[in-house]
């Protein structure tokens, strides 16, 4: 799919859900950009600061780790580094003033609400938010604080659909959904998820798609079994062998050693 403008992304009206992907690698970015994804999102990190290149046609989130930016302009540098890397949208889940600093200068923001694992011991911990009237409101109210700060985008993490459903109708921000239904702009899940690579607990509201965990275990037993051989062929003396050698000719030996004797 050809990359969107932030403006279409706003405006998409009733159009169907968009993809987005958490990638942890740039073979997973390109991997997801051959798939057909919509987006791409990932924190921003030195190791990671390439992955745009690796799926140039396709929109880029980097996500500004909480709590390593302690000012405005620090985030406001950061995420000025981050567009400079290629990224599209910033992800942040600081205070308003943070939101607000960034959408002065023009950058698209993308805040978070729901379950926000570094804030969860306001919430109760790792469980869903909005499942009582009050809390469904809070988050309203969240929102329209969002939506006052400039914000561009918002992650609903864990909310009942029902609740995201209304936020979305109601907020003119483009909505993304982490376990909030389907009634939100775009869905959102993270590669080891889709691909099996975080184990046996998997989230309520991922789904895997492959077993990578098990291949991942068989090629581990193939290096031990590989690194084992090559003990092995040492031991016995089978490596290295002729093929693995330098030679030196017969005549340039002759002459090192008439030279060393």
């Amino acid at each position: 799919m050809a990359k969107q403008t932030l403006l279409e992304l706003k405006n998409r009206g009733s159009a169907p859900q968009l993809t987005m992907v958490h990638v942890s690698s740039a073979e997973q970015a390109e991997a997801a950009e051959a798939a057909g994804i919509d987006m791409l999102c990932g924190p921003f990190l030195p190791q990671t600061r390439t992955f745009p290149a690796a799926a140039p046609n396709t929109m880029y989130r980097f996500g500004l780790k909480y709590g390593q930016y302690v000012s405005a302009d620090q985030c406001l540098r950061a995420a000025f580094d981050a567009l400079e890397c290629g990224a599209d949208i910033i992800y942040t889940a600081q205070s308003l003033e943070f939101v607000e600093a960034m959408a002065k200068q023009g950058i698209a923001v993308c805040g978070h609400l729901g379950l926000v694992p570094p804030k969860a011991s306001w919430t109760g911990g790792f469980r869903a938010v909005g499942k009582t009237a009050d809390q469904a409101l809070t988050l309203f109210q969240q929102i329209k604080d969002l939506e006052n700060a400039g914000a561009f985008a918002v992650e609903l993490e864990v909310v009942p659909d029902r609740v995201a459903d209304e936020i979305a109708r109601r907020s003119s921000l483009v909505t993304i959904s982490m376990g909030a239904g389907t009634g939100c702009d775009i869905q959102y899940l993270f590669s080891s998820d889709i691909l099996g690579e975080a184990g046996p607990r998997v989230p309520r509201h991922a789904k895997v798609y492959r077993d990578f965990k098990a291949e991942y275990d068989r090629l581990q037993q193939e290096r031990i079994a590989a690194y084992q051989e090559f003990a092995q062929d040492v031991q016995s003396g089978a490596f290295p062998g002729p093929g693995n050698l330098v030679r030196i000719s017969d005549a340039e030996y002759a002459k090192l050693m008439a030279q060393l004797a």
